[in-house]
Order: structure tokens, then sequence, then C-alpha cells
């Protein structure tokens, strides 16, 4: 009556089956919806769809019933048969427990690389539950109770041992994701190079997809594919992230200044702050560097314009706290158009417990609505976030914030 439960498939075809499931999901996603969506959030994406969970019992949750059976006693030794050829019935009792569960169903179905000749018997009744039934003329509550034991001992000591089996596969997926993404977006992108170098016209495809529809999988929560502008992709000009950690530098370097002449920035505000940085930034990009100058639908603290393109926009404020912060970053988004992706806010400090303000920056940035997730780089002053563009989700933003202790007022020339 019950399953023979981990014996269908084997681990090592389970996961490769899935990691083909996965590239061959990816290399079916139409080009231009590709190119034009986040990597990072198709990434999420495809690791919440393709990561495999282990069911999990909740034993707290068990349920049990009985009713009457009739049972075949014509192979039991013990009893006085006449003609064991053909079934023998006697009036029997069935107990029927249902155990509850979470996780990915499948891997009731899946033997792990360790495992034992004599696997656990259930039904897998829902996707959600097991049956097992314990059948017997003379049942009685110790053995029955044991029984029930053994068998729930059994499959937890098997999905335990598929646990250390999938922990190694979750871990490589989200980089194993990532590679095959990079791998179709490099290829894309050299074939559209390819055809853009020839100097003919592009022919419009017909019928091309514009959306992508994700089919239902095996777990409760389906992840959602990131949205994406059905537009043709057009790689553009970028400010690299060397130079974006190089212009960051130029900034952090005021501390230094800061720290040898603390009585010239006793008294300064907030404008002639910004005026030192300029000074600082013209020194390396020839003069590019201008302070309130007009950029979409705003006016920012400091732009670094290159060819008619803005490649760098920051907003310069002292720390009034965390709302504050987050007004910051309204505004600034505000000022970035849909094509600027490297921004930055430079926070000046004049108030007491500096460690304080340093723990409520990293808070209040990912607390707005805007906040993707963070960023490699930066230091104890000096974090890193991506964002969304406030227009088009898939359109992230680097956000460098910038902290500095300012000198008050009364302090003298170190």
């Amino acid at each position: 009556m019950d399953d023979l439960l981990f014996s269908k498939f084997d681990w090592g075809g389970t996961r490769d089956a899935t990691l083909q499931a996965m590239r061959t999901k990816i290399d079916g996603i139409e080009s231009n919806r590709l190119l034009n969506t986040s990597v990072q959030d198709l990434c999420l994406f495809f690791v919440q769809e393709y990561r495999i969970d282990v069911p999990t019992l909740n034993k707290s949750a068990i349920t049990v019933d009985q009713r009457e059976t009739r049972i075949d006693v014509s192979a039991d030794p013990l009893r006085h048969v006449v003609d064991r050829s053909r079934p023998f019935y006697i009036d029997g009792t069935m107990i029927e427990v249902e155990l509850p569960f979470t996780g990915d169903a499948s891997m009731f179905h899946v033997k792990p690389s360790t495992y034992t000749l004599n696997p656990p018997r259930a039904k897998l009744l829902r996707r959600s539950a097991l049956r097992i039934h314990i059948v017997g003329a003379d049942l009685d509550s110790n053995s029955v109770k044991s029984t029930i034991e053994q068998t729930i001992g059994s499959i937890e000591q098997y999905l335990n041992w598929q646990r250390n089996d999938v922990a190694q596969y979750n871990t490589q997926l989200p980089e194993l994701v990532e590679s095959h993404l990079e791998r179709r977006r490099n290829k894309l992108l050299q074939d559209q190079n390819l055809v853009a170098s020839l100097g003919y016209a592009l022919r419009a495809r017909k019928n091309t997809p514009k959306t992508f529809s994700t089919p239902k999988v095996r777990r409760r929560v389906t992840p959602i594919l990131p949205t994406s502008k059905a537009k043709a992709f057009k790689p553009e000009p970028a400010l690299s992230d060397q130079q974006f950690e190089h212009i960051i530098s130029v900034i952090s370097n005021l501390s230094i200044v800061m720290e040898r002449s603390p009585a010239a920035f006793a008294a300064m505000k907030e404008e002639a702050l910004r005026s030192h940085i300029l000074v600082q930034l013209n020194g390396h990009y020839e003069g590019n560097a201008t302070g309130e100058t007009f950029n979409f639908d705003g006016k920012t603290d400091i732009l670094i314009r290159v060819e008619g393109k803005n490649i760098f926009i920051a907003e310069c404020k002292f720390w009034k706290g965390p709302k504050a912060l987050a007004d910051t970053i309204d505004q600034l988004l505000g000022y970035a158009s849909w094509r600027d992706t490297k921004v930055a806010i430079v926070l000046f400090n004049r108030q007491k417990d500096f460690t304080r303000v340093l723990k409520a920056i990293p808070v209040a940035i990912e607390g707005h609505p805007n906040y993707k997730r963070q960023s490699k780089g930066g230091s104890d002053t000096d974090f890193r976030y991506v964002l969304g563009h406030r227009d088009d989700t898939n359109r992230e933003l680097t956000l460098a914030v910038v902290a500095f202790e300012v000198p008050s007022g009364g302090a003298s020339d170190a």
C-alpha cells in the first residue's frame, strides 16, 4: 500500500538534470529581454527557482486515524490456513498517520549518495504531507507507536543525508547561474557588435516575443522573472568601476587634509566644503567637475561630464539623521537620468558620536524603497550600494556614501 521512498532517482542525476534545466531556461530568454534586464536580478530569480529545498518534517502536527480493514493472512506461517494458494482474509485494523512537511516534495523520490538497502515506506499524499499505514489484527499502542517512531526516524535520516548533498549544490548555484548568464550575454553582445560593424541597416524580426512567462515550479512561492522593457538593447558608454573608485578615493582623501589642518575647516559650510572637493576632482579630470549643475529634473552639487555625457553625479550634505539621508537619496535619484549609473552622497558630520552616525547610514539606505543590495568595495566610512532607477528598476545605479568627521569650531592646526 505504501510506496518505497527515496528510490526512484539518484542524487547525481537529479542534480545534473536540474542544472541543465536552468541552462536551458536561460538560453530560452529572448535576447533583448536578457540584455535589458539586470544580471543580478536574473541571478536572484534563477537561484530562487532552481535551488533545492530538502523537506522538513513537521512532527508537532502529526495526526492519526483508524478504520476497519480486511487482512490477507494466507502467507502467515503462524496461522492455520487450509489453502494458501488463495487469499484468506480476517478482520483487522488500519492506523493512518499523516505527517505534514515543508519543502520540495519531489525529493522524497531521490536517493541520496548515502543510503541503506531498506528505505522507509510511506504514501506521498499531497505535496505537503506523507501518510504512513500500519495494518494488523492484534495491534497495541506500544507496538504502533514504536513503528511510527522507527518509520519517521528512517525518513529523517534519509533527509539528513540529502541535506549533506544539497548544501554544496545550493552554495555553488549562484555562481553557476551568473556564469551561464554572463556567457550568453557576452555571446549576444559579440553577435550584435558583429552585425553592427557591417554597416548595413538591421532587419526587424517579426513575431519576436516581448514577454517571458514563468512556468510553474515545485515550490509554493513562485519566483517572478524581473520585468524588462521590450525594446532593442543598445550598449552605452559607462564609467568603469575602476574610474568610479578613483573618483571616490579623491573625495575620501579630503579627510586627510582635514586632519592636517582642522582649524581651516572648522567654520566651513556645505558650499565651501564642496568647493574643496571640486578643486581636488578638477585636478584629476581637467576641469570637467562642476558644482550646482543642472541635470535631468534637478540641480546636483557635483557633476562630472566627459564628451558631453554625465559620468558621475553627487550630493553633499551635513548629517541630519536617517530621514534626511533618505530624502537625499530621493533627491539624487531625481537628478539621475536613465543613463547615469554612478552616483554618490558625501556626508559631513559635525555632531558628536560619529560611530553612531556610521551605524545609522546602512540602516537608512537599506530601508529605502529603491535599495536592491550591497555592493563590493568601501571601508568603515565609505559605503557601496546598488539602487534601482526610479523609472526603471532594471536600470541600476551604484551609490557610494562617503562620511566625513568635520572639525568643529575651536580646533587648531595640527
